[in-house]
């Protein structure tokens, strides 16, 4: 683990593996996770001749810094992260809301982009209800903590299989959740609740895309990935079988091989 403090006053924690023959591919954590999130597939590219960087968002696992504002806040601690690492141009990954700081990126930072993955993500902007759950969410936690709330979470998180048939999965969920510091959960999900909409910036990408769902997401349904499939034109939509909301975590092997044949297309472009 390597830590950078960048011009915004955060100090970002990442990992920074592989060599860069090929392309480097930066990937971004959903909420209430970390980067760990992402160690099967950074382990799998690295493997593959990329390099990976995966950090920690601002106010999640081992970064801190200035509460989060927007998602916009997020994306620029992307792009200093970048600058930092001497990455021009980049695959950019995200998971959730980690897809909405990769679609906030996109819209700010198109030149920077060689390539998308957005992961059981959705484009619209919150609704009104939504920003009442989510501000009321941001409350609670920093009132009781983030036990609570991760346990309620847990059973959406990932499929019922993966419950029932994977409690090293499961567990990993459960940590990751518990142990994301308030504030900054509390923060993101403030920030979340007045992300913009995204579809039109996502009609003007022109870079190849990747959409993932779980087949039993129940955040991000696959209407949502469909949608965005439609949105980015030439985009590739591969829905995973029996994973629920994280299916990097719970079909590792297969969301691998689908992500990994598509850097290989991103590579050839």
């Amino acid at each position: 683990m390597q830590t950078v403090l960048l011009p915004s006053g955060a100090r970002i924690a990442y990992t920074d593996q592989g060599s860069q023959p090929k392309i480097p591919v930066l990937l971004v954590h959903g909420h209430p996770f970390d980067r760990s999130m992402w160690s099967p597939q950074a382990e799998y590219a690295a493997r593959n001749g990329h390099r990976v960087v995966v950090p920690d968002l601002r106010g999640y696992g081992e970064s801190t810094g200035p509460e989060v504002s927007g998602l916009d806040s997020f994306a620029e601690d992307l792009i200093g992260l970048a600058d930092h690492l001497g990455l021009s141009r980049f695959v950019l990954g995200g998971l959730s809301m980690g897809g909405q700081i990769v679609m906030q990126t996109v819209r700010d930072h198109p030149e920077r982009i060689a390539a998308l993955l957005l992961a059981d993500t959705f484009a619209e902007p919150e609704t009104a209800e939504g920003k009442t759950a989510r501000n009321a969410a941001a409350d609670r936690v920093l009132a009781e903590g983030m036990a609570g709330y991760a346990d309620e979470l847990l059973p959406k998180m990932v499929s019922p299989a993966t419950l029932r048939e994977n409690p090293e999965v499961t567990a990993h969920v459960r940590k990751m959740m518990h142990d994301a510091p308030a504030a900054g959960a509390a923060a993101a999900l403030r920030a979340r609740a007045n992300r913009p909409d995204y579809r039109d910036s996502l009609q003007q990408v022109s870079v190849p895309t990747l959409v993932v769902v779980g087949s039993e997401d129940e955040f991000t349904p696959v209407a949502d990935a469909q949608l965005l499939h439609q949105l980015v034109p030439g985009s590739e939509l591969a829905v995973l079988d029996g994973a629920g909301h994280l299916p990097n975590l719970e079909r590792v092997a297969e969301f691998n091989d689908v992500f990994g044949r598509f850097l290989d297309h991103a590579e050839e472009r």
